[in-house]
C-alpha cells in the first residue's frame, strides 16, 4: 500500500497499545474516497509550518509532548496538525470571553511560556512549569492575567483533538475508523463488529482508568 511503508504495520504512538497487530489502515477499502483521502492525508510527513513561528514551535513542541506523554518515537505529529488547523482558521467555533480568539490565544500563551524561559529548561523543569498551570486551573487562579483553567482547556483541547484524529492513535485504542458508509450494528458492552478486535491488555485491562486517574490526582494534590 503506498500510504504505509515497509515495517509500518500497526504503528502506535511510542509502540504502546493494547491491540497488538490491529491496524485501522487495513480497513481503508471500506471507507468512501473522500473519507479515505482525509484520513490518509494525516499520515503525510509534516512539512513547513504555516502558522507557528520557529520560536513558537520551539515552545509548542515540548509543551505538546508533555501534555500527551509523547516521549519517544513514533510520535503523532500533533504540532503540525494543530498548525494546519490554525493556519486554515479551523477553530472550535467558540472561545472563552476572557481569552482572545484561539489563534491569538495560542500565540499569547506560548509567548508567556517563552518569557518564563520554557525552551531553555530541562524536560523535568518544563513539566513542572506546565504542572503549575494545571494546579492554578484547579484552584481557579490566573496565569499571566488569564484564567489558568481556560488556558489549560485551550492547550489540552487542541492537543487531544489532534492526537486522536491520527490513525496511529486509533491503532492504540482499537478504534476501527469511520463508520460511514459501513456503519455499526452490534451495540453494547463487548458487542463487537466482525472487524473489531478484543482488548489484549494485561490482567488489569478491565480496570476502569478514570477512577485510577482520580486517585492519582488526589494523591498528588495531597502532597
Amino acid at each position: 500500500m503506498p500510504f504505509r511503508g515497509r515495517g509500518r504495520h500497526a504503528v502506535t504512538p511510542q509502540h504502546r497499545g493494547r491491540y497488538p497487530g490491529f491496524d485501522v489502515l487495513d480497513h481503508v477499502d471500506a471507507w468512501d474516497d473522500v473519507t479515505a483521502g482525509v484520513v490518509l492525508g494525516r499520515l503525510a510527513q509534516p512539512g513547513s509550518l504555516a502558522f507557528f513561528t520557529p520560536e513558537e514551535a520551539g515552545i509548542a513542541a515540548p509543551l505538546l509532548d508533555l501534555l500527551l506523554a509523547q516521549d519517544s518515537e513514533p510520535r503523532v505529529p500533533v504540532l503540525a496538525l494543530i498548525d494546519a488547523r490554525l493556519a486554515a482558521g479551523e477553530t472550535d467555533g467558540w472561545h472563552y470571553d476572557d481569552l482572545p480568539q484561539d489563534p491569538q490565544a495560542w500565540r499569547d500563551t506560548l509567548r508567556f511560556l517563552g518569557e518564563e524561559g520554557f525552551s531553555r529548561l530541562r524536560s523535568d523543569e518544563q513539566a513542572a512549569a506546565i504542572q503549575t498551570v494545571q494546579d492554578l486551573s484547579v484552584q481557579d487562579q490566573t496565569w499571566h492575567g488569564l484564567s489558568a483553567d481556560h488556558v489549560w482547556s485551550l492547550w489540552t483541547r487542541y492537543a487531544c483533538t489532534a492526537f486522536y484524529s491520527h490513525p496511529w492513535a486509533w491503532n492504540e485504542i482499537g478504534f476501527p475508523g469511520p463508520a460511514y458508509p459501513r456503519g455499526y450494528l452490534n451495540r453494547g458492552v463487548d458487542s463487537r463488529e466482525h472487524w473489531e478486535v478484543a482488548d489484549h491488555g494485561t490482567e488489569d485491562s478491565d480496570v476502569d482508568p478514570v477512577p485510577f486517574a482520580d486517585r492519582v490526582e488526589r494523591a498528588r494534590h495531597a502532597k
